[in-house]
């Protein structure tokens, strides 16, 4: 049986960044002159919502990606990543900047486009990724690189971006350089970030509002199941289109606009496969409100249920879930109250991944091992899990 409690190597900032700078020094020959951190997110429920104009309780998380930078007297940009170091990328500043190999250095890309477009005198630089989040993991890696990049730009550029300005600038990257058409939640919730606080995004408005998380006796536990199904190659795009189709069927621009009695009015004319993919959406969007009252009133029951039911609708109704993802949440059911666990659902695009589960704070450690053997039994794979709560966004590390 697997020793597999809570990750052993849960980083510490003040080490990672180190880590990043010894990494830079061991790459570069040269001491890093710039040191910035942006963090991952989880988010808590309302998922596939974000680009139907609905609403998303995200949170920044403790684990991130730092970037360790110095400036050069060309104008070139160097990047090497220590997840992918065999893959470095180099290539000049220019207003022509175009997406290219290796496929990772394009979120960076994107973002140092776009920031030059905004205005940025950035000048040439070496840097170095070192990431303390899982890749592919469901907890926005990507976003997180294009958020560390954009920071770094504001420094090394003389560029000061709106938080909301500075999301939308890392969204638009991974639109037209990695070919993702994502909705806004992760890059708000990763610029946005705040200690103790969910993030409520509207992503119709683009308002956002601090949800706390209240007391110390909880915890977010987050399950890595260590897969990532090649499978969902345009899964996301088509979950998308459908939601699209089926908000046309119903006359809304977006199924935000579309209610459970227009959903049923439409049943009769809607392809069964679009009427699940709108009836996801229309009820997370309700299950992510009811989810804000339940925090605010600390009822930790109803939030644990809500996220079982937005589970069991992403995987019914959504299609995108996977047997891992079902044997994580079928075992921390098993778990149950008793043993410490409120509720658990996938988090991020799906097909793989990570979840989330709301724990006892006091707990954690024996949940994380309790799940994560009864995970290897039905698997034979071996989960990671780690504790987070609540973090803050970006930072700059260096110069202090």
């Amino acid at each position: 049986m697997p020793s597999a409690s809570l990750d052993p190597n849960t980083p510490d900032p003040e080490i990672s960044g180190a880590r990043a700078c010894a990494e830079f020094r061991a790459v570069y020959g040269a001491e890093p002159t710039h040191l910035v951190f942006a963090p991952g997110r989880v988010n808590l429920i309302g998922e596939h919502t974000d680009y139907n104009d609905g609403f998303v309780l995200p949170m920044a998380i403790d684990r991130g990606i730092f970037l360790a930078a110095r400036t050069g007297d060309d104008r070139q940009v160097r990047l090497w990543s220590a997840q992918f170091p065999d893959e470095p990328a180099a290539f000049p500043l220019n207003a022509q900047l175009q997406p290219g190999l290796p496929a990772w250095s394009n979120y960076a890309r994107g973002v140092i486009a776009g920031a030059l477009a905004a205005g940025a005198d950035l000048p040439g630089f070496d840097a170095v990724v070192y990431s303390s989040l899982p890749v592919g993991g469901g907890v926005s890696s990507s976003a997180a690189l294009e958020v560390s990049t954009a920071t770094l730009c504001e420094v090394l550029g003389g560029l000061t971006l709106e938080p909301v300005q500075k999301a939308l600038l890392c969204q638009k990257a991974e639109h037209d350089f990695a070919g993702t058409p994502c909705g806004i939640m992760d890059q708000f919730a990763v610029v946005m970030g705040r200690a103790g606080h969910l993030l409520l995004i509207d992503c119709q408005s683009q308002s956002t509002r601090g949800v706390p998380m209240p007391g110390g006796d909880t915890a977010i536990l987050v399950i890595n199941t260590m897969v990532k199904h090649a499978l969902n190659d345009g899964g996301y795009k088509s979950r998308r289109d459908d939601c699209y189709e089926a908000a046309g069927m119903m006359g809304v621009g977006s199924l935000r606009g579309a209610t459970a009695e227009m959903l049923e009015s439409a049943r009769g004319t809607m392809p069964e496969r679009l009427f699940r993919r709108a009836r996801h959406v229309i009820s997370e969007n309700v299950r992510t409100m009811a989810a804000v009252v339940a925090l605010e009133c600390s009822d930790w029951l109803e939030l644990g249920r809500l996220m079982y039911a937005s589970h069991e609708s992403l995987r019914d109704d959504f299609e995108v879930s996977c047997a891992e993802l079902d044997t994580v949440v079928g075992a921390a059911r098993q778990t149950g109250l008793a043993g410490g666990v409120y509720g658990c659902r996938m988090t991020g695009g799906g097909f793989g991944g990570c979840c989330v589960a709301l724990v006892e704070a006091a707990r954690a450690g024996e949940i994380a091992e309790r799940i994560s053997e009864l995970y290897y039994q039905q698997t034979g794979i071996r989960a990671v899990a780690f504790t987070t709560r609540p973090s803050d966004g970006p930072r700059v590390l260096l110069p202090s």
